[in-house]
């Protein structure tokens, strides 16, 4: 009887403990499909499922590790947008299309062969790479299009206070057009927690609002 109560108790913590680091990270972040999700459902799946049946494991001890898991996700967590971290653990965007002229070498990086690269353009209703201005490879994996035609990037110019190099590029802008827009909206790049740009004009979103419209 003494067994059962032990791995009743092991699975209703384990459980607790799941529906805390799903809210610590975020119900957005356990829904997309990056390698820190992966080991994040490897290492629980492991120390739940590998321990809550062995009964040679004790109660503290259970707690003790789940503990030390959990503060791992909160640091992982607190220091994500540390940009060599968040490209460590989730990944950057890579650009494979650039003006119609495809970078094979980023293509076999991401393990994409060329007729996997042809039906997401044609799935995207396009015919050829020389129709495309830019393809990149998101961080979970899929594949965003921007024809020839379209004037506005489908990704942002600024997020989480870093600046994205390629989306520059794309619209043939520089880092020194990028900071006078800031100068003018009375920003810093720290400041900014969103910047989009749309039909030539460009949309900030700050970390803290100000009561502009």
């Amino acid at each position: 009887m003494d067994m059962y109560v032990l791995v009743a108790t092991k699975f209703i913590l384990g459980i607790f403990v799941m529906i805390l680091q799903i809210n610590i990270l975020g119900k957005y972040e356990f829904s997309v499909n990056t390698p820190l999700n992966q080991i994040q459902n490897y290492v629980l799946g492991g120390i739940i499922g590998g321990v809550i049946y062995n009964s040679s494991i004790s109660l503290l001890t259970f707690i003790i590790v789940l503990l030390i898991w959990s503060l791992v996700v909160i640091v992982v967590k607190l220091l994500i947008n540390q940009k060599w971290i968040k490209s460590l653990v989730v990944g950057n965007p890579v650009l494979l299309i650039k003006n119609g002229r495809v970078n094979v070498e980023n293509c076999t990086r991401v393990g994409l062969s060329a007729d996997q690269l042809m039906l997401h353009i044609r799935m995207a209703g396009l015919q050829s790479t020389r129709d495309i201005k830019s393809a990149i490879m998101e961080p979970n994996g899929s594949l965003t299009i921007l024809d020839k035609h379209s004037q506005n990037p489908k990704f942002p110019l600024i997020s989480n206070a870093h600046v994205n190099e390629d989306v520059l590029d794309l619209i043939s802008k520089n880092q020194n057009w990028l900071q006078k827009q800031l100068e003018r909206e009375g920003y810093q790049l720290k400041d900014v927690f969103l910047a989009e740009y749309l039909d030539g004009q460009v949309y900030m979103t700050p970390y803290v609002e100000d009561g502009r419209e």
